[in-house]
């Protein structure tokens, strides 16, 4: 197998339902293509027959190689492992859920071939989503771009393609809270954007519920910005002043002979209300800590127990 112009990078978690239609899909435009190609299938530690029908494919297909993990590392690690043993020039990122049309590769290609290093796809519209998972991604977006201190382009997820010069400069990142869009942002490079209609998910189930796009939009402020710990600074701030201007008002009320009425109520309103406030400070400031903590341990990103059709079995 000689060196392929193009990747595509597939990370799988539970995809046993799609994988087999992810694959005739995305083959069916890679073999339009007017270059070598390389599929890259990465198994998050998949606990349904994932593995096995991907297995299976690879055995009938040299161009398909397929990446698994020791375990369940995540979807951020699943990405930067496919980048990371991709041997293209150009390597496109994409789910198997086919929300992303694999379709939309050949206008990005086009793209790259006008001289962008990076071409990123940004959703105009989103089928078969509820009204509250579209307010809940336009705010996640919103709210990240106006969080972090790298401009993120707005609608837009791992779907994207990435120049051998752009992959190779990543690779020097070590981080392990990995937010892959954001460091793609970061790197700079000239980037462009197609628009596409996302479609809905084919087979199975989401595996960014609400509860991981939280995580997520956590990781991404914390890795970009340190937004949070200055606005624990302003609102202490803030407090204080609060504070000592009714510090002067008791002792004003108290040089004029007014006196307060007992009462515990108030009090232990105001009690709570401060301390809620220093533990969040104290949380936000622990976030940070964290990942200090978690990046000091310099433990791999991840684990490949096994490869499937590695270029040293194919050449």
């Amino acid at each position: 197998m000689k060196k392929p112009t193009y990747s595509i990078v597939v990370p799988l978690y539970n995809e046993e339902d799609v994988i087999r239609e992810s694959y005739r899909r995305l083959t069916a435009v890679c073999r339009t293509f007017d270059d070598d190609y390389e599929l890259i299938f990465v198994d998050d530690g998949s606990k349904d027959k994932t593995l096995d029908i991907a297995r299976e494919l690879a055995a009938g297909d040299a161009c398909l190689r397929v990446l698994s993990f020791s375990r369940n590392f995540g979807h951020q690690p699943a990405i930067t492992a496919g980048m990371e043993n991709a041997l293209g020039d150009a390597v496109i990122v994409i789910d198997a859920d086919l929300q992303d049309p694999p379709e939309v590769m050949l206008p990005m290609i086009e793209q790259w071939q006008n001289g962008f290093d990076v071409v990123y796809g940004r959703r105009t519209a989103r089928k078969g989503e509820t009204v509250f998972k579209r307010l809940t991604a336009k705010i996640f977006y919103r709210t990240l771009n106006a969080m972090t201190d790298v401009d993120l382009p707005v609608d837009a997820g791992d779907f994207r393609l990435l120049d051998r010069k752009v992959i190779e400069t990543m690779k020097q990142m070590p981080e392990r809270n990995r937010y892959v869009r954001g460091l793609v942002s970061w790197v700079g490079y000239k980037q462009a954007a197609v628009e596409y209609v996302r479609e809905e998910r084919f087979a199975g189930e989401t595996k960014y519920p609400l509860k991981k796009m939280l995580a997520l939009a956590s990781n991404a402020i914390t890795s970009f910005s340190v937004k949070p710990l200055k606005i624990s600074i302003y609102l202490g701030g803030f407090l204080s002043f609060v504070s000592f201007g009714f510090l002067i008002y008791v002792v004003i009320r108290k040089l004029v002979g007014t006196e307060f009425e007992s009462g515990w109520t108030s009090l232990t309103a105001i009690m709570l209300f401060f301390n809620g406030i220093v533990l969040i400070m104290l949380g936000i400031i622990g976030q940070y800590i964290g990942r200090i903590y978690d990046e000091t341990k310099a433990r791999p990103l991840y684990i490949i127990r096994e490869e499937i059709n590695a270029p040293d079995d194919t050449e």
